[in-house]
């Protein structure tokens, strides 16, 4: 109710003077209007946001070249310089900004060799494990700080043995195998790349009985499968000697702190404490080029493998094995306690600052990084430059923007981790929202993914941005296609630094990028020439990353109500429940109590939804006369805090700092996200066990994730019992 209201029930007045106050009352708020009128809206500072006359390819351009000229693996020092580029770049765009540091363990190889014993009369091959540099290299005369190739905590050893196929190293693949009779037990098995992550693919390898592991990037999925396809630098396609290398640790944040942040003299595991965890691998392992994996597929007899284990046309004829050739592995690699630094930066918030917006991309490569991380990276650099402009204007943001550019990801997200471990309270009750963009650009076509209750905001985001590649039409349309939604993902994988945000604290979420993959990946043609020659000649993909990154953090940074739509979430925890059903029929699992909680979460929806509406009418007017705020925030904080609800404090049976009950990475492949991944796990489990327990324990973890679906509707209802 209106003070004009409640004044004119107390003192009744004379029609006349009704009529000079209606009147006085109209100049008033006509002046008011005027006033109000004459400050630029957030909307308008949004627009100017996304001008043509604001946006700079040639700025990220510049940025990446920089950001690329020479390698900067994690703790190295020339990953500090990027560090101290990207501060200093921050800072001179008007956004204050500081190093944090943390000393974690990270491992660098010191020795490897690769030899294979082939029948008789072919000699033996002692493979060089080197990535060519080819004529015109640009980079030649820093070719040589690109560390030799190598997986990331890989088990430092000698292993010797037969070498056995095994596809993509994938739990089914190892079946297949079984049923021909092949057992990979005292082998050393041959593994092509895709599908899962490499630290499951040693894993599984090991869990199965092979003392180690060589992984290569198969021609047929990296090297353009033969007929004629042209390799780097003539074409996309990854060269005959191009290696990826990679993290094969099955962990999140630095192994010696599990749980806590790495700071000063903390507490730590020792090496052998690490090793009991189980999230390092234990045999050796490591990775070679297709030139190279061609080779040894030649040395292997045995049966014939699957049309669709096969390689290319030009290639030679996949087998299985075991043996007859054998290989002799040997790794050695060194475990240091070593210096990461990410770098924060903080435009605070005028009316909110307590609440976070929070802009994140690592920065820390295997090689020179010109896709993976720093086509991000220089993305993040031009938000942050427009957003110093739209500062010089005079726009403030509702609430604080948080930029966070993360070092030690590829080792296994730590940076990220030990950040959001530091800072999981502040976090738990601030954050609003993190926004993850990783390599921003590989290729043509938009991809997203997000927590539900972000969809619709991603969808009305995407209709504002320019199609990079067809300026007639919106990211939206292009993004759809011929489909009748835009198909968006979810964030259950551990492949980026949103895992520690939504798997550990339960903190809404987006990630956003263009291109599904490129062939160059994690190898050290991954450079700038690969970039303006073959991912975004002309960087207009890394413009349009910026506006739809950007556009995404003003919204949630200005609206005066949070733009969060439950009722996508509940949609989708039906689809999930329905799934379900498909993998437990017959085996008297009661989904019943998923069915009902989620019907709570979509009234809750609904109510809130609602509610938000009334309070945008009612705030109309009532802003108008300083009504006091405490129902929109009231509100706002419902909407923050509902995704918190599904992460629970015990974790994931087994994996206990997963803490998110609805989203989190699959049990044998970290890259694969899964829905309900607490109840995916039991069931696996279940299959393999079959006892009436185990899949009584399928229904504990059931009724686990309704308790939590449970709780999200109560937190968005805002009721207390």
């Amino acid at each position: 109710m209106s003070k004009i209201t409640l004044f004119s029930e107390i003192i009744p007045k004379p029609k006349s003077m009704v009529k000079k106050f209606t009147l006085a009352t109209f100049v008033v708020i006509t002046s008011l209007s005027f006033l109000y009128s004459t400050f630029p809206s957030k909307s308008s500072y949004h627009s100017f946001y996304l001008s043509p006359s604001l946006s700079s390819n040639s700025s990220i351009a510049d940025h990446l070249y920089i950001l690329t000229h020479r390698p900067h693996v994690a703790g190295t020092a020339a990953n500090a310089e990027t560090a101290a580029y990207v501060l200093s770049t921050l800072n001179s765009y008007n956004i204050p900004s500081h190093l944090t540091p943390y000393d974690v363990l990270l491992t660098y190889p010191i020795s490897r060799s690769l030899t294979l014993q082939r029948p008789p009369p072919d000699e033996p091959i002692t493979f060089d494990l080197r990535q060519e540099v080819y004529d015109g290299d640009p980079y030649a005369d820093v070719a040589d700080q690109v560390f030799p190739t190598f997986h990331g905590y890989a088990r430092s050893g000698t292993a010797v043995g037969p070498v056995t196929y095994v596809n993509y190293g994938r739990v089914e693949d190892y079946e297949k195998l079984k049923e021909i009779g092949v057992n990979v037990t005292g082998a050393i098995v041959l593994a092509r790349y895709g599908m899962i992550y490499r630290g499951d693919i040693v894993q599984n390898a090991f869990e199965r009985g092979a003392v180690g592991v060589v992984i290569y990037t198969d021609r047929k999925d990296y090297g353009g499968g033969g007929g004629g396809a042209k390799w780097f630098p003539e074409g996309k396609w990854m060269p005959p000697s191009g290696v990826q290398v990679g993290s094969v640790y099955n962990g999140i944040g630095d192994p010696t702190t599990p749980g806590w942040p790495s700071t000063g003299e903390c507490e730590r595991l020792s090496n052998e404490e690490v090793d009991e965890t189980g999230s390092l691998p234990m045999i050796p392992s490591l990775p070679v080029s297709w030139a190279d994996g061609e080779v040894i597929m030649r040395s292997i007899g045995g049966p014939r493998a699957r049309d669709d284990w096969q390689g290319s046309e030009d290639g030679p004829v996949y087998r299985v094995g075991p043996g007859p050739g054998i290989l002799n592995l040997n790794y050695k690699g060194n475990r240091t306690i070593a210096r990461i630094e990410n770098v924060i930066g903080m435009i605070e918030g005028a009316v909110e600052p307590d609440r976070f917006v929070i802009l994140g991309n690592h920065r820390d490569a295997w090689t020179f990084g010109a896709v993976d991380p720093n086509s991000g990276t220089a993305t993040l650099l031009e938000i942050a430059r427009r957003l110093g402009e739209l500062q010089k204007k005079g726009w403030k943001p509702r609430r604080s923007i948080v930029f966070c550019n993360w070092d030690a990801e590829e080792y296994g997200l730590i940076g990220s981790t030990e950040w959001v471990e530091e800072n999981r309270e502040m976090l738990a009750s601030r954050a609003v929202a993190y926004l993850n963009v990783d390599c921003a650009v590989s290729g043509p076509g938009f991809y997203a993914s997000a927590t539900p209750q972000l969809d619709e905001l991603l969808k009305q985001a995407s209709q504002q941005i320019e199609d990079p590649d067809n300026s007639s039409q919106s990211l939206y349309t292009s993004w759809v296609g011929s489909s009748k939604f835009p198909p968006i993902g979810r964030l259950g994988g551990g492949g980026s630094d949103f895992a520690a945000f939504v798997q550990h604290v339960g903190i809404p979420a987006i990630d956003i990028h263009f291109g599904e993959g490129y062939p160059v990946y994690h190898s050290m043609y991954d450079d700038f020439v690969w970039m303006k020659e073959f991912g975004d000649p002309m960087f207009q993909r890394h413009v349009a990353v910026a506006g739809m990154w950007g556009l995404v953090a003003l919204q949630l940074a200005d609206e005066e109500f949070l733009p969060f739509d439950y009722l996508p979430y509940a949609r989708e925890l039906e689809k999930s429940t329905r799934e379900l059903e498909n993998v437990t029929s017959g085996k008297a699992i009661n989904l019943t109590p998923l069915y009902d909680s989620t019907e709570k979460l979509k009234e809750a929806a609904v109510g809130a939804n609602g509610q938000r509406k009334a309070l945008k009418e009612k705030k109309r007017w009532a802003s108008m006369w300083g009504k006091d705020d405490w129902e929109v925030r009231e509100l706002n904080d419902r909407l923050m805090m509902t995704e918190r609800a599904f992460a629970d404090q015990d974790g994931l049976s087994d994996r206990t700092w997963y803490k998110h009950l609805i989203y989190g990475p699959s049990k044998h492949d970290d890259y694969g996200s899964k829905s309900f991944p607490g109840i995916d796990d039991a069931i696996e489990s279940a299959k393999s066990l079959n006892t009436i327990e185990s899949w009584r324990d399928v229904q504990h973890e059931v009724w686990r994730v309704s308790r939590a679906i449970t709780r999200a509707s109560m937190v968005l209802n805002g009721k207390l019992t």
